[in-house]
């Protein structure tokens, strides 16, 4: 049991979601929209890697992405251990500000478990357990891939997908792969410490002119075997308050 647990945190680590606090009240659920975002320019045979991370971008949301301040999104999950047909049920709520965020997942078969990542100092209720910070790693990267330090390269082609890939001033690294027909990123790929995360992304839903993922799985590599998570999720809240006592690590 500890070890599953141990893979359900890493797995989760590369999510985007985070939990707010019982004495916070939380914001209102943004509304699921009608397109709203701009068409994202064209991908051809020539765009470049560079031009592959400016269509990810745009069809994500842009500048509405960039700008975006907070989130918080809850779910449910079927948890898959290596080498496992049957799932494990659990819920899901994580909320993050800025560099902020903060990760409760509960299962009535592996129990609570508490993440949070202060902006500068990590806490879990696994110890030895670091989530990293979310602004690295993921669909956060899409938003500043031509910033200073970054670098935009190629990455292989996944069948119709196109690759590209985006390297942080620290060497952290996100390979995506995105649909060419509407620029949407449908899978990403994070190494780190020695891990490999996969994510692949099959449903959106445009909130507050940002596309959110509603429906993800999540693969975490281990020599044990893979981990292995399917995600709904079922509320969103953007640009909300959220008050410092969620990240307090006490």
């Amino acid at each position: 049991m500890k070890s599953y647990t141990l893979g359900l945190a890493l797995l989760l680590l590369v999510t985007f979601t985070s939990a707010i606090a019982q004495k916070t009240d939380p914001p209102k659920d943004g509304k699921a929209e009608a397109g709203t975002i701009p068409a994202p320019p064209p991908i051809t045979d020539k765009s470049t890697p560079t031009d592959l991370a400016r269509a990810a971008l745009a069809a994500i949301g842009g500048d509405n992405f960039k700008k975006m301040k907070s989130s918080f999104v809850v779910g449910s999950a079927n948890l898959y251990a290596p080498n496992q047909a049957q799932s494990i049920p659990a819920t899901f709520a994580i909320a993050t500000a800025g560099d902020k965020v903060r990760v409760d997942i509960n299962s009535a078969q592996t129990g609570a478990f508490k993440q949070i990542y202060d902006g500068q100092r990590s806490f879990s209720t696994l110890p030895g357990i670091e989530i990293p910070p979310p602004s690295k790693f993921g669909l956060p990267m899409l938003a500043k891939y031509d910033q200073p330090g970054f670098t935009v390269t190629a990455a292989p082609d996944k069948k119709k997908l196109r690759g590209f890939r985006i390297v942080d001033p620290d060497g952290n690294t996100t390979d995506f792969y995105i649909d060419p027909a509407t620029a949407r990123v449908s899978e990403y790929i994070i190494p780190y410490q020695g891990y490999t995360f996969g994510s692949s992304i099959s449903k959106f839903a445009e909130v507050e002119g940002v596309l959110i993922p509603m429906s993800f799985t999540q693969r975490f590599e281990m020599p044990i075997g893979a981990y292995f998570a399917e995600y709904k999720v079922k509320s969103v809240k953007l640009n909300q308050p959220i008050g410092d006592d969620v990240f307090l690590i006490q």
